[in-house]
């Protein structure tokens, strides 16, 4: 049935590939229309709410205007007008993250949650747990989500009986005559990240895959449409080969699967593999995935589409906000922001006070000067994790590039601002050698300083959370040198560190799990546990020590570069940049040393459009590629018509116009034949948009040309032998 249902569908998207294409380019909230003897669904997905029921932030106090469940509330009332036929689906990740959940919720379970409110008022069909809801122990995880009135999904983690932590798995919802299977699975790396709580280490975490396979088992054929909520991202996060936690190998083992939404990486990802709509959304109710699929009277797909619709176009629902325990809940957290930490919420005196502000300005707007070089937010950070551990050294990240506190009165949200998590501190030890590698590991968020680059950037592969900053040794960062040889000179007690030293270090549970244990870093384990978080240290250090005056002992610099601080191009570019006529270079360098761009070809540079693919390689728009060579010996144009599909003709300049292309961050890989000279050729691509792309592999076997790709940069040499362009 399913297998006969996939055939059908393919064979209908080609003989009607024309027709549907304006269905295809249909606007946002427009829904196919559905013909006789048909019948049209849609699916909503969401998912890492991350406690953002208002659409407010709380560390900055102040309304935001682009994200919150009562923002998706207003756009999901508006199509389930337009088809009563709707379902509403979360991928998870959706009790933590704010500082009304963290601070006041989540610590108190037997009490009602506001998320939990929000989300039955807005009748969710059903949830998948996230690795967040994780947390505070499986106990607390239980009666949270005990209080939905939806099903809770967990196919792929297992209690002690072997059944799903949540009593479920899978359900079925049925609507206008159709029966949807919603499969929910999470990440199987929970116990790396929450080991040791409550709980976790009761439970049994399956790769999502095998969780998907045997919940299509148990399924049967009760279902017109089978769905995947994963709480995973497309490509694997600890285990990149196996695949246990990637949705693409759910895809890749189970050709039963007709809707697939991800989640967990805060991307946006709207994709089509084979016949399966793919879909992801950014954090915080920022955007919705709206799935439009078409059924015929045998149940069948005929039809598939899918959309992401950012929330901000539109306005916060009253109805969501004057809930009863979501407007005392919000109340209840302004109230903590203005005046302490206390449990019953009630505003007072301030947390402390500062002589100063803390960070300095950035000079180029966007690029963090908190972590080009020492802070003084940092430094109190570490300061307080060194006194309360008594270890030798201490690592910490600034969470979010403008993390400040400002001169004056402190309350809570500047403190959650600076330290949003609810970490605990460890103690370890380690040898100095242990201490490198982590190092090198953490500066690793650098991209590689090149000659002519005016600014330093940023690995975007490599998140700024997961940048820690030392103190208790002094280093530098060489940036001229690759990824794992820059840390340099590191001193310990004014005398260089030996391989063999050994030291303590105080660092964040979640780091000690994921990262120094996970990849192996260190040897040893932990031999003390803070007995509350390190948020409450830096609340509790305020209270004893205001006012605090910012205090930079400046340990660690920055090396090897030459930034032409005094070049007055430069002064004028970042001029520019501040003004918002040129983008941040954030992940890529501004460089005066020659042509700007991502892709160089036989000379020629331009920031081409890119995805990465699910096999983790760069794929490059083809279209774009051709354009670029246009003028250079390596010149070669590309067309697709319907009886020859894509062909390439050497030698001859691409002069079309290249339409826009689609944003995407990462798609699935497909085969495509391509015609180069008249010979038919089979290459990998991933097509976004109805635009190939193709890896610098792929260009070599079309073309015949050398790669090389290096620093984020693809560079296309074209040899005299290879006969392109005459």
């Amino acid at each position: 049935m399913r297998h006969a249902r996939k055939l059908l569908s393919i064979l209908l998207a080609l003989a009607l590939a024309v027709s549907l294409m304006p269905a295809a380019l249909a606007a946002e909230g427009e829904a196919p229309a559905a013909a006789e003897d048909e019948t049209h669904i849609t699916i909503l997905g969401t998912s890492d709410l991350h406690g953002s029921i208002w659409g407010y932030s709380y560390e900055d106090n102040k309304e935001t205007d682009n994200n919150g469940m009562a923002r998706l509330y207003t756009y999901i009332q508006q199509v389930r007008e337009e088809n009563p036929n709707t379902f509403l689906i979360d991928a998870g990740d959706d009790i933590e993250g704010t500082i009304m959940v963290n601070q006041i919720y989540n610590k108190t379970p037997d009490q009602p949650h506001p998320v939990m409110a929000a989300m039955n008022y807005m009748k969710f069909d059903a949830m998948t747990l996230g690795n967040h809801e994780f947390n505070y122990g499986i106990p607390n995880m239980l009666k949270i989500m005990g209080q939905a009135e939806f099903p809770v999904l967990a196919a792929n983690v297992l209690d002690a009986e072997g059944k799903p932590v949540t009593g479920s798995g899978w359900t079925i919802i049925e609507r206008g005559g159709v029966k949807l299977a919603v499969i929910g699975v999470t990440s199987p790396n929970v116990p790396t990240w929450d080991g040791g709580k409550d709980g976790i280490e009761d439970c049994t975490y399956e790769s999502v895959s095998d969780g998907v396979k045997k919940a299509i088992a148990e399924i049967g054929d009760q279902a017109d449409v089978i769905m995947v909520s994963a709480h995973v991202g497309m490509v694997g996060e600890f285990d990149e080969e196996g695949g246990n936690d990637a949705a693409a190998k759910i895809l890749e083992d189970n050709p039963e699967v007709d809707v697939l939404q991800v989640a967990h990486v805060h991307i946006t990802v709207n994709d089509k593999q084979g016949e399966v709509p793919i879909a992801g959304v950014r954090n915080a109710a920022r955007e919705i995935a709206r799935y439009d699929l078409t059924l015929d009277k045998d149940g069948n797909i005929t039809d598939s589409t899918v959309t992401i619709v950012d929330m901000a176009d539109y306005e916060p629902s009253k109805e969501i906000r004057e809930i009863p325990l979501v407007a005392e809940a919000h109340q209840k957290t302004i109230e903590l922001i203005a005046g302490g930490s206390g449990e019953d919420g009630e505003g007072g005196a301030a947390l402390g006070t500062t002589t100063a502000k803390f960070q300095p300005e950035d000079e180029i707007k966007g690029i963090p000067e908190g972590k080009l070089r020492d802070t003084a937010v940092m430094d109190l950070i570490n300061k307080i994790q060194l006194g309360a551990s008594g270890a030798d050294v201490s690592a910490a990240a600034l969470f979010k590039d403008t993390s400040d506190l400002p001169e004056g009165d402190i309350n809570y949200g500047n403190i959650f601002d600076i330290y949003k998590f609810d970490n605990t501190l460890y103690r370890v030890k380690v040898t100095g050698a242990e201490l490198k590698g982590y190092m090198e590991w953490s500066a690793s968020h650098y991209n590689t300083w090149k000659p002519g680059d005016i600014n330093i950037s940023f690995d975007p592969e490599v998140p700024g959370y997961l940048y820690d900053m030392f103190e208790g040794v002094d280093y530098e960062i060489d940036l001229s040198q690759p990824a794992g040889q820059r840390i340099k000179n590191v001193m310990f007690k004014g005398e260089p560190l030996q391989d063999d030293q050994e030291l303590t270090l105080a660092v964040n549970n979640y780091r000690y799990s994921s990262g120094l244990k996970t990849l192996k870093l260190v040897a040893g384990t932990k031999e003390w546990e803070s007995s509350e978080p390190i948020r409450d240290m830096i609340v509790n250090y305020f209270a004893e020590h205001s006012p605090v005056e910012p205090t930079v002992n400046n340990n660690w610099k920055i090396v090897g570069v030459d930034l032409q601080l005094d070049n007055p191009e430069r002064a004028e570019i970042i001029k520019k940049i501040n003004a918002g006529e040129i983008e941040t270079p954030y992940a890529k360098s501004y460089n005066l040393g020659g042509v700007q761009g991502n892709l160089v070809f036989d000379g020629n540079a331009a920031d081409v459009t890119s995805v990465t693919g699910t096999d983790g390689k760069t794929y490059y728009r083809l279209r774009e590629v051709a354009a670029l060579a246009a003028g250079t010996k390596g010149a070669f144009d590309v067309t697709w018509s319907q009886e020859t599909g894509v062909a390439i003709v050497k030698g001859t300049d691409y002069t079309a116009e290249t339409a826009p292309a689609a944003v995407e961050s990462t798609a699935a890989v497909t085969t495509l034949t391509v015609t180069v000279d008249g010979t038919a050729m089979d290459i990998s691509v991933v097509n976004v948009g109805g635009s190939n792309y193709v890896s610098a592999a792929g260009l070599t076997a079309l073309l015949g040309v050398t790669t090389a790709e290096a620093d984020g940069v693809l560079t296309v040499s074209v040899p005299t032998q290879t006969g392109v362009g005459g």
